[in-house]
C-alpha cells in the first residue's frame, strides 16, 4: 500500500503524508512520546490524526490506534524508513490504467509518458478518445466503460500496478474502484470532491483518495493568506491547514526561542528551512528573518498564526 496522500514543502525536502493505520502495524496502541523507540532515525512529527471522522491534534500521551488516518511530517531522506515502520510498502510504478480521459486524466498521462510509465486510458466518449490519441504519444487509448469487467479482463488488469479513476462523476469513480478492487487490484486511487464521501471511502476499503476540490482550495488559500505564504494544504475538508511561509523581520515569531512565543493552541511549528538545511525545531530553536517555516494549525488558529507571521 502507498500513502493516502503526499504534499511537499521546502522544495520537496519535507513531506506531509497521510497513512491508514492497519491492525498489524507495530505502532498500533503506541503513545506518541514512545515513537523514538520504533525508528532508526528521527521519528516523524505527527501534527494530526483522524479517528472516527474527527480531527485530533494529539499530545505525547495519546496513542495511535488501528483505523486512524495518521498525518506525519518527515524529511525526504527518512520517508522510506518511516513508511516501513508504518507497514507501508512502496513499489515502483511501471504500468498505470487511468479511467476517464478528461483534463486531469490527460495531464496525468502526459506526466507519466515523460517518466516512461506504460499508460492506458479508458474513455467512454469516442470523440474524446480521438482527441486523446492526437495529444498523447505513447499512451494507449481504449474506448469503453471503465467498470466493464469484460473489458478489464481483456486488458489484463491484473498486470497493472495502479488504477486511477478520474471521470467527472464521483459515483462512477467509486463504483469503478470497487469493481477493480474486487478483481484483485489493491492499488486504486479514486477521485472524489464531496468531503462527506471521505469517511465512506475508508469504510468500504478505499484508502487512496484524491480531491480536485481540495487542490483548488489549497491554491486559493495560498493567495488569500496574509504574509509571504508559499503554499498551504488543508486537512479533513478545511478543519486544519499546513502552511509554508517566509518569516518576516518584524514577525513576532522571529528572534527568540519558540518556547517564549505564544503559539496559539491547536498549532505548532513543524519545521524550519534555512538555506538548504531542514531543522526540526525544539523549544530552544530561534527562527531568523527569511527562514521558511512550516506550520500546522487548526482552523480557528489560522488567523492568529497569520498575524504572528506577518508581524
Amino acid at each position: 500500500k502507498s500513502p493516502k496522500g503526499v504534499c511537499e514543502f521546502a522544495d520537496g525536502k519535507l513531506k506531509l503524508i497521510g497513512v491508514f493505520m492497519r491492525e498489524n502495524s507495530k505502532l498500533a496502541n503506541v503513545q506518541l512520546l514512545n515513537l523514538p523507540d520504533y525508528f532508526k532515525n528521527k521519528p516523524p512529527l505527527i501534527p494530526a490524526l483522524i479517528r472516527n471522522d474527527k480531527l485530533i491534534v494529539p499530545r505525547g500521551d495519546d496513542q495511535l490506534m488501528s483505523g486512524d488516518v495518521v498525518y506525519f511530517i518527515s524529511e525526504e531522506e527518512h520517508i522510506a524508513d518511516t513508511l516501513e515502520v508504518f507497514k507501508i510498502q512502496t513499489q515502483p510504478v511501471r504500468r498505470v490504467l487511468i479511467v476517464g480521459g478528461g483534463r486531469i486524466g490527460i495531464r496525468l498521462a502526459q506526466v507519466l509518458e515523460k517518466k516512461a510509465v506504460h499508460t492506458r486510458i479508458i474513455e467512454k466518449n469516442k470523440a474524446r478518445c480521438e482527441e486523446l490519441a492526437e495529444k498523447l504519444n505513447k499512451t494507449v487509448i481504449l474506448h469503453g466503460d471503465g467498470s466493464d469487467q469484460e473489458l478489464l479482463k481483456e486488458e489484463n488488469i491484473v498486470d497493472v500496478d495502479v488504477v486511477i479513476t478520474l471521470t467527472n462523476d464521483e459515483e462512477t469513480n467509486i463504483m469503478t474502484s470497487l469493481v477493480v478492487k474486487r478483481m484483485g487490484i489493491n492499488k486504486v486511487i479514486t477521485k472524489i470532491s464531496k468531503f462527506s464521501y471521505f469517511p465512506l471511502m475508508l469504510t468500504i476499503g478505499m484508502e487512496q483518495v484524491v480531491s480536485s476540490r481540495l487542490s483548488a482550495i489549497n491554491t486559493i488559500l495560498q493567495h488569500i493568506r496574509r504574509g509571504q505564504v508559499l503554499s498551504t494544504v488543508v486537512i479533513k475538508g478545511e478543519e486544519a491547514e499546513v502552511m509554508e511561509a517566509v518569516a518576516q523581520k518584524k514577525s513576532a515569531i522571529v528572534g527568540k526561542p519558540l518556547k517564549n512565543i505564544k503559539i496559539p493552541p491547536g498549532s505548532l511549528v513543524a519545521a524550519i528551512l534555512r538555506d538548504d538545511a531542514v531543522i526540526i525545531p525544539t523549544g530552544e530553536s530561534i527562527i531568523q528573518p527569511q527562514d521558511r517555516v512550516v506550520i500546522f494549525a487548526v482552523r480557528n488558529a489560522v488567523g492568529k498564526i497569520e498575524k504572528i507571521m506577518e508581524g
